[in-house]
């Protein structure tokens, strides 16, 4: 089961498909960006200073302006209080670079607590891996693939099936050695990480495997 987490940021590349028990929660202004995708989220959830108004119809939580969370981070976490632990972000780009930085560290966060989550922007898709983690990308899989150590060090890095691949690599915060890689047409493409945490951009809409 996943959770559709629905931010006020730009539209996705790749439009939600959500199935049955999936769970759907728009995020403040996130609630306009669900209506246009063609959503009608269970729950709306925000503080409403970028929608403007209280929501009518439909369960909505009001939260505080003066609060720790984001909006988005507060409706994930509803998403994992009611069982979740697969969240698929969108409208968490674009807009206020800030938010977009704070949603990296949601997936961070989700890596740490052994959650899948993956943020779906307009031209790329982001998501995170932790400490003996790894992703797998079909042979299906086209375009550029990034990836940045998180918080602090990674260690171990392995990128396998790529164009510029890695093997126990060390990626530090302040230099960007696993920038723009390339996935090879025909095959499958494998990232891992030893210790640490790693940030993993990639095109396109074809979605990896976590283990």
């Amino acid at each position: 089961m996943i959770c559709y987490l629905i931010g006020a940021g730009e539209a996705p590349g790749c439009p939600p498909r959500p199935a049955a028990g999936d769970l759907v929660i728009a995020a403040d202004a996130g609630l306009t960006l669900a209506h246009t995708l063609g959503l009608t989220p269970a729950l709306t959830v925000g503080d409403f200073d970028s929608l403007g108004h209280l929501p009518t119809g439909g369960d909505v939580l009001r939260l505080p302006v003066e609060k720790d969370d984001t909006d988005m981070e507060a409706a994930l976490k509803i998403g994992r209080e009611r069982g979740y632990h697969t969240f698929y972000l969108f409208g968490g780009t674009g807009g206020r670079p800030d938010h977009t930085y704070a949603n990296y560290q949601l997936l961070a966060d989700c890596a740490a607590r052994r959650e899948q989550a993956i943020l779906f922007g307009a031209e790329f898709c982001a998501t995170a891996i932790a400490d003996g983690a790894r992703l797998t990308f079909p042979p299906e899989a086209r375009g550029t693939l990034s990836v940045f150590s998180a918080l602090g060090t990674a260690e171990g890095v392995s990128e396998r099936g790529v164009y510029y691949p890695l093997s126990g690599a060390t990626l530090t915060g302040t230099f960007p050695l696993g920038v723009s890689n390339h996935f090879l047409p025909g095959e499958s493409a494998e990232i891992s990480v030893g210790r640490g945490t790693l940030l993993v951009f990639f095109e396109g809409n074809i979605l990896p495997r976590f283990s």
